[in-house]
Order: structure tokens, then sequence, then C-alpha cells
């Protein structure tokens, strides 16, 4: 393990404290559905390239009647980025040390009309201190109610914080998820922010808000959908956009290149993928 100062163990710790009640909820949407399905936990450490120890994480995963598969992930790691990809990284073009702790879900579900999700939330150290994440639905068949639902809560999260926050980070969602080679968004937007560098405790309270936002509308929305009658066309539909949705995340997902770049868990990096897809 390495060590942490005061701000780092506070975000590390709140990220696995929303990890456990967002995987206690989870479970109980599963007990509702008459299944037994539990996450499993993993953990995994990781070596930095200089040799010492690099931190680590655990992955959480759930296979149900509801969730089809759900991983939780958190992770702590610290050490020096290698080669050129320091200078993609806010702060650490001319050193390359850094510290991230975060939380990383995403949750493909096995009725086509509970929208699947993703949401993060990251701190990170360079020479410079930043919070980022957010939170995005990916509807394969999209109902109207449950989007104006998932934005209506981030936004009361976001203007509890700033009025201009919820139109800044639902256009950089926007932006962000978007998959330029099907000239298609990823799924019906959310929202998305990074850097935010300023005062600790404003961000971190920015970022819990968007946090519990995300526990707040989400099992709501699962739970209003999971018992939507459904068909094989509904189904076919469903696995051709998590094609779309593994494009995504292989080719353009940062995260993704962040986990592969620092050495991160395998596994835990690519838990992001569906278990089953189509591409015709």
């Amino acid at each position: 393990m390495i060590d942490l100062d005061p701000q780092q163990a506070a975000a590390r710790h709140w990220f696995e404290s929303l990890r456990d009640r967002i995987c206690a909820e989870f479970e109980a949407i599963e007990r509702e559905a008459g299944s037994n399905a539990s996450f499993e936990y993993t953990p995994w450490d990781r070596i930095d390239p200089s040799g010492e120890p690099g931190g680590g994480g655990v992955r959480g995963v759930m296979k149900g009647k509801v969730f089809e598969k759900v991983g939780v992930n958190v992770s702590t790691v610290g050490g020096t980025f290698e080669g050129d990809f320091a200078k993609s990284i806010h702060g650490a073009g001319e050193d390359p040390r850094f510290f991230a702790t975060g939380i990383s879900l995403v949750a493909h579900m096995t009725n086509p009309h509970v929208p699947a999700v993703h949401m993060n939330c990251r701190f990170l150290n360079t020479t410079k201190r930043w919070f980022g994440g957010g939170g995005d639905l990916n509807p394969p068949l999209p109902i109207e109610e449950d989007t104006a639902d998932f934005h209506a809560t981030m936004k009361a999260a976001c203007d509890a914080h700033d009025p201009a926050h919820y139109e800044r980070f639902r256009e950089w969602a926007e932006t962000y998820f978007y998959i330029p080679h099907r000239k298609v968004s990823r799924g019906v937007g959310g929202i998305f922010f990074d850097h935010l560098d300023g005062d600790f405790e404003t961000n971190f309270a920015f970022t819990r808000d968007v946090g519990e936002a995300f526990l707040d509308s989400y099992p709501r929305i699962v739970r209003r959908r999971m018992d939507t009658p459904f068909d094989a066309a509904d189904e076919a539909k469903m696995l051709e956009w998590r094609g779309r949705y593994a494009e995504f995340n292989l080719v353009y997902d940062r995260g993704t290149l962040f986990g592969l770049k620092t050495g991160g868990n395998i596994d835990a990096i690519l838990m992001s993928l569906p278990p089953r897809a189509t591409w015709s």
C-alpha cells in the first residue's frame, strides 16, 4: 500500500463507502427479483515500473437476474507515468509522478428496457490536484421518462453548487460520449467533468453529490423497468447497441487508456465490456 495524505485518504474512503452502498442497493434489487446474486470481490495489487509498490484496488462483479453483468471497481494507485503518456495528463508534463483514487461502475442489464449505465468519480494528483467524473445513461430502447429522471437528478446535484455546472457538464458529456466512426452518441447523455483543481473541499463536496445523485436516480429507474416484458427483437437491439458501447470503450475511453498505461488490473479495466454483444 502507498502512503496517503489526508486529502487522498478522505477521497479513497468516500469512494469505497459509495461502492459499498451502491453494491448493497443493487443486491437488494436482485432480492426483489427473486435472485440471490451477490458481488464477488477480487483484490489486486500493482507494482510501479520503478519496482516500488504502486497501490491497487478491488474489482467487484455481480451477474444476476436483473443485472446481467455489473462491475463496481475502486482503486488507489500511485507512482510514475512512463514515456510520453505523462504529457497527456493534466499537470504531469514536467513531473511524471502521479496519484489516483476513484470508483468506476458499468452495468449491463438483462432487460432491454432497463438502460445500461456508467458512473465514475476520481481524484488525481500530479503537480496539480483535481476531481473528475460523471455518469451517463445508455438505453438500447430509450424512454423519455427515464432520461428526464436521470438528467433532472444530475442537474439538481449540479445546481446545488453552481448554476452553470449542469449545462457545461451536460455538453461535455455529449461531446465526450460520442462515437465518431459511427457518428452516433453512446447513449442519452448525463454529465462529465474533469480537472476541477480549485478548492479541495468545494470540489470534493460536488463530487460526492454527483455520486449521491447516481445512487438516488439509477436504482429508481431499474425498479421502474426491470419487469417490463420484452421480446427477441428488443434483445437483438440491445445486443447490437452493446457492440457500439464496446467500441467506444476500447477505442476512445480515457479511463480504459489510463488503466492500461499505468499497469492496472486488466480484468478490472475491461470489466466495462458487456457479457454478450453482436455486430451485424
